[in-house]
């Protein structure tokens, strides 16, 4: 399936209820361009978003996105809070928050997302040889809630609690007219599902949104009880990332992620191959089943040695993954992979924080993207 999405940045301004003035808009958008603000002074950034997919035709929205320093002490890691809201000419819509909180001095790490939204999601089956043409579009309302709430046991290193509530509601698979026959999945009349269960994680990153040096860890075991949950399962995650310097301005990066569930898992969390981050140029959830195993690799050089500029950066990037429902029967054969590479503009020089357009190839077709801050 030719997966496609393409999201244009439109930085504007912010608009209330009455027109604003544009000397005002001028002075925002120079605000932001030319990032004349204290480095430990919060950022708040507020813009409309166009964007287009297949199966969503166009989209518009409005994204923000906070910054700060606990205390405004630059010794502190640098927070982040985005927000993004979306209606599409499909009257689908959603709401979106998504943080990353460091206290002073680090010694609690709030780590979570929220979705809320109404938003057809492509079926392809289950398994890493599901068919490229979807099977059933589904339409559904989800609400997804994910937090961590973590103490600080040493420096850099987090252990607490971990609180995942998933539901899926009126719900209507509808099968495409190419499709053959298939059976509906687990889940298919919707579900609503709690895990609770706890987290380990490394973390000494200074700044989320674009690691120059660091490494991330982090190992969860979470557990859906049938007493709280439409259906029984257990989840264990994995995920780990390393960033190296090479030379004055590059970065190589790397990540490497396991999914693995047992029990009843519904369709909708499964472990999901794709995405604007992972395996770029699958459409999230092109391939599912009980287990993903996936790395990439990417080179970054922020910024480019240009000389007219030096906002401008750009990266490469490689990865490949695979889905299997369980371990007697994975094969290192059946991979996928996903390659590209994108372009980076500077946008606060004093926070280093670029925002990235990347163009992705896989051997199914290709994927643009366009978001503030790094995919890992």
């Amino acid at each position: 399936m030719f997966s496609k999405e393409i999201k244009l940045l439109l930085i504007l301004g912010f608009f209330s209820g009455q027109a604003i003035s544009q000397s005002f808009v001028k002075k925002y958008v120079n605000g932001i361009v030319n990032d004349t603000s204290n480095i430990s002074r919060p950022q708040f950034l507020i813009y409309p978003t166009v964007a287009y997919a297949p199966e969503t035709s166009w989209e518009i929205g409005l994204s923000s996105l906070w910054v700060y320093y606990a205390k405004r002490d630059t010794t502190n890691r640098l927070s982040e809070i985005s927000g993004f809201t979306f209606i599409t000419l499909e009257n689908q819509y959603g709401l979106w928050f998504d943080h990353a909180i460091y206290s002073d001095q680090s010694k609690w790490f709030f780590l979570g997302r929220i979705r809320l939204q109404s938003f057809p999601l492509k079926y392809h089956g289950i398994g890493i040889d599901s068919p490229e043409d979807y099977l059933a579009l589904v339409d559904a309302n989800q609400i997804m809630i994910k937090e961590r709430v973590l103490r600080q046991l040493r420096p850099n290193l987090f252990f607490g609690i971990e609180a995942d509530f998933q539901r899926m509601s009126r719900v209507d698979f509808k099968p495409s007219p190419e499709a053959p026959s298939f059976t509906l999945p687990l889940g298919y009349e919707g579900s609503t599902n709690i895990g609770l269960g706890l987290g380990l994680v490394y973390d000494d990153r200074h700044n989320v949104l674009n690691v120059r040096k660091g490494n991330f860890a982090e190992l969860a075991y979470l557990k859906y009880l049938p007493a709280i949950s439409t259906f029984g399962f257990e989840a264990v995650l994995m995920d780990t990332r390393v960033f190296r310097p090479v030379g004055k301005s590059g970065v190589l990066a790397w990540q490497a992620i396991g999914q693995f569930f047992s029990g009843d898992v519904p369709f909708n969390q499964l472990s999901l191959l794709g995405g604007d981050s992972m395996m770029r140029g699958y459409y999230l959830g092109r391939f599912r089943d009980k287990n993903q195993i996936a790395t990439q690799l990417e080179y970054r050089i922020l910024p480019l040695p240009l000389g007219f500029s030096k906002r401008i950066g750009a990266a490469a990037f490689a990865g490949t993954g695979t889905v299997f429902p369980d371990f007697s029967l994975a094969s290192i054969n059946k991979v996928v992979w996903s390659a590209g590479g994108g372009l980076r503009f500077l946008l606060f020089p004093k926070k280093d924080i670029y925002t990235r357009f990347d163009v992705a190839f896989t051997q199914e077709g290709s994927g643009f993207y366009l978001f503030i801050g790094e995919a890992f």
